[in-house]
């Protein structure tokens, strides 16, 4: 177990690092945005949704190496199919919680940048699901796969 937390550990702290932090500070330093020089609403309503979007994520990479025994990583994914925790209510919950984080990102910034950063993650990370996780979630679990998309939504719960 302690090798898969350390796996979940450096895959969740790349993933982090690189899509939720340097490449949206990246565009807001390309757009010449800095903090904030007085914390507002903008920056209240930023950390209401993105804080809360964080955590779900982190539930989420809990819950991959806990249940699931595996990490994130598309090549070293979970040895069980995840169905517990945040992946009771939604089938990518990992994918909202990041995506909630970087639409607060960008409203407690201000910068429409981040937002359409925001928006081309959902995007691709859509795209992601329906040609690549989802076929492979179906050739590797099966039935058991088929069984819990009938009783859980992709994006939002049923």
């Amino acid at each position: 177990m302690i090798f898969v937390l350390a796996r979940t550990l450096v895959w969740s702290t790349l993933f982090v690092g690189v899509v939720l932090w340097i490449l949206p500070a990246s565009v807001l330093a390309a757009a010449g945005i800095r903090a904030p020089a007085s914390f507002g609403a903008w920056q209240v309503v930023g950390l209401a949704v993105g804080i809360p979007g964080l955590a779900l994520a982190f539930a989420c990479v809990l819950a991959f190496a806990f249940a699931g025994r595996g990490t994130p990583a598309p090549f070293d994914p979970p040895r069980r199919l995840v169905v517990r925790g945040p992946y009771r209510a939604v089938r990518n919950p990992m994918y909202l919680g990041a995506g909630l984080y970087l639409v607060g990102f960008a409203l407690f910034y201000r910068s429409t940048g981040a937002a359409l950063y925001a928006l081309a993650f959902l995007a691709v990370m859509h795209t992601f699901v329906m040609l690549y996780e989802e076929p492979m979630l179906r050739r590797t679990f099966g039935r058991d796969y088929e069984a819990y998309c009938q009783r859980v939504g992709r994006w939002w719960p049923r």
